[in-house]
């Protein structure tokens, strides 16, 4: 281990931080890959979906296993790698907004959106976030030279993407009306762990966690804010209208015979 660390340029602490951070983002990717497997093996996801679902999965699974790849080069001291790595994350990240922007839209038109989420707060909030998550993202990248900005940041984006895998985790219909409140807030719980495990070992909090945190409630909030307003609702109509999305109550609901 202290040949990996002295080849990484790592010691003391820094060996720890880079092992703690290793961990949380195979607990975060773990956490999405299981909410999507428990649903496709209880039979409510499919593989038989519009062309878009699968760009979109592919997509999102690729930043995965890159987010995961670029935690265990730099545990193992592969710098180079590490870095050549890094680069694909440029077009991955603008990908990941544009392509999930845009299922947004489908599964809107499509269905409406979950059942147990406000039709509006759907399409608006959940566009939102991810629009965080690549701001965050992207800025961790610029602050690649700077690790404790680096990967703090990072872990606040990734913690965004953890919302899709915990959904499907949690009983959210039992939650209506407040599925969609309940889950974002569960996916603070990540940089919270961050921030709990800065106090145990600096004994202070990295800046780098206020401004994630902060541009993710910041972001949150104002989201709900225009979901609920009369323009965002208005365009959700909009958006969904001569669709079968249409069709459903704008509300969160529980479809006739619904059953857990």
């Amino acid at each position: 281990m202290q040949n990996v660390a002295s080849a990484a340029g790592l010691s003391g602490p820094a060996i720890e931080n880079t092992r703690f951070f290793t961990v949380m983002a195979f607990v975060m990717s773990l956490i999405i890959i299981a909410g999507f497997s428990v649903q496709l093996s209880m039979g409510r996801s499919s593989f038989d979906v519009p062309w878009p679902y699968h760009l979109h999965g592919v997509i999102f699974m690729g930043w995965i296993a890159l987010y995961l790849a670029q935690h265990v080069t730099i545990s193992s001291g592969n710098r180079a790698l590490h870095a050549s790595l890094g680069m694909a994350a440029y077009i991955f990240v603008p990908a990941m907004v544009l392509t999930g922007s845009v299922i947004m839209i489908v599964v809107a038109q499509r269905s409406g959106g979950p059942f147990f989420f406000h039709k509006s707060e759907f399409l608006w909030s959940n566009t939102m976030v991810l629009w965080c998550f690549g701001a965050l993202a992207l800025w961790a990248l610029q602050r690649r030279r700077y690790t404790g900005w680096h990967r703090r940041l990072m872990l606040c984006a990734m913690a965004i993407l953890t919302g899709p895998g915990l959904g499907r985790l949690l009983p959210l219909p039992l939650m209506i009306p407040n599925a969609w409140l309940i889950t974002t807030f569960a996916t603070f719980i990540f940089p919270v762990i961050g921030i709990a495990a800065d106090l145990r070992r600096d004994g202070r909090v990295h800046p780098a966690y206020w401004w994630g945190i902060g541009a993710y409630a910041v972001t949150f909030a104002i989201s709900m804010g225009i979901a609920y307003s009369p323009l965002g609702i208005a365009v959700t109509e909009w958006v969904v209208a001569g669709t079968p999305g249409a069709e459903r109550p704008i509300e969160a609901f529980l479809p006739p015979g619904f059953s857990i």
